[in-house]
């Protein structure tokens, strides 16, 4: 009596459907081709020529992040092409803030089932986001775990790698007394707190992906899913002509907890509070789930998505650039002596 054979495919993992999306994302690939870029997707590993001549001590700088339960909403909306712009938006914003142009990026997604389209949607946010960056999208790995996601459900992770000369690394240092802290808008809650705003609006307001809200752009669906702002090239530009002596992403934690880790001993940051405007989702998320201030400026960006520290006399100058980039900046306080030898913001 013959056996009924059993194939990869019979057990959940389709490899026909991951040559197909393979095929399907070269263009998409393509599209964030850098020079230095040597391969094509499809080998082993992807090659980087680093072109070491432009710098005097060339030191490469890494990170890598996912895009967090934001992918909940998603796969409520069905729209998966801006997730892939927050994956690179949250690694790329976290080197540029030590002084590293993005290079290349990486991705890794996993799924239970692989479906070939969907995740073409996913990397047409993700070459979107390296083309806004300016980094090339040389590899990944998509894999496909039966039984491991729930039906329709996918996770992201991305991993970037850039560059900094050893002397032009922004690392905080020469922070000092009376410098300003200039604070960049954010595109609204970017990647984070996302548990806590799902919880506010589909739990405790009752709302539906669908919902119109007063304020929001589209439906309650858009305005989440809206991208992380990605402010590689003005921050860039900026680094070469003024002295940026801090920078931090504003990202888990707010601007409480992020805005310290670039400051020295005996600094505290003295931010006012009402020196930028706060998006309407940031509003109706601390009036309806009834969430107070401190957690308010700890779990979002509460509107900044980037704080920059720079010299007093260098501020109006980079301020005037930063809106000549359409980036919608503002002075939002000072550097002031701490006598705790704690780095801390200080809210006025």
């Amino acid at each position: 009596m013959s056996k009924e054979k059993t194939t990869y495919r019979d057990a959940g993992v389709d490899i026909e459907e991951g040559n197909r999306f393979v095929q399907l994302i070269k263009p998409l690939v393509k599209a964030t081709k850098r020079p230095e870029v040597l391969t094509d997707i499809g080998g082993f590993g992807g090659l980087f020529a680093l072109q070491s001549g432009k710098y005097k001590k060339p030191v490469l700088v890494s990170s890598t992040d996912g895009v967090g339960t934001k992918l909940k909403v998603a796969f409520m909306a069905g729209k998966h092409d801006t997730v892939g712009i927050d994956l690179v938006a949250m690694c790329v914003n976290d080197i540029i803030v030590q002084g590293a142009e993005p290079l290349f990026f990486l991705d890794y997604l996993g799924t239970g089932k692989l479906s070939a389209e969907k995740s073409v949607e996913v990397v047409k946010g993700i070459s979107a986001g390296c083309v806004q960056a300016g980094c090339a999208l040389i590899g990944g790995e998509t894999a496909e775990l039966p039984g491991f996601y729930s039906d329709g459900e996918y996770d992201l992770a991305g991993f970037t790698v850039g560059v900094a000369d050893y002397d032009q690394i922004i690392d905080g240092s020469s922070i000092t007394v009376g410098d300003r802290i200039i604070g960049l808008a954010s595109s609204g809650l970017h990647s984070n707190g996302y548990s806590l705003a799902r919880k506010v609006f589909f739990d405790k307001m009752g709302l539906g992906i669908d919902s119109l809200v007063d304020g929001f752009r589209g439906t309650l669906g858009d305005e989440l899913l809206t991208p992380t702002h990605i402010y590689v090239k003005p921050l860039l530009n900026l680094i070469r002509d003024f002295n940026i002596k801090g920078m931090a992403h504003i990202t888990g934690g707010g601007l409480l907890e992020n805005v310290p880790r670039v400051l020295p001993q005996h600094c505290k940051a003295v931010i006012e509070k009402n020196s930028w405007p706060k998006a309407p989702v940031f509003e109706v998320l601390r009036e309806a789930g009834n969430v107070d201030e401190e957690e308010m400026y700890r779990t979002f960006n509460y509107g900044i998505g980037m704080v920059l520290i720079v010299p007093e006399n260098q501020c109006d100058d980079i301020l005037s650039r930063l809106n000549g980039f359409n980036e919608k900046a503002y002075l939002i306080g000072e550097i002031a002596a701490n006598d705790s030898g704690q780095q801390i913001v200080e809210l006025v």
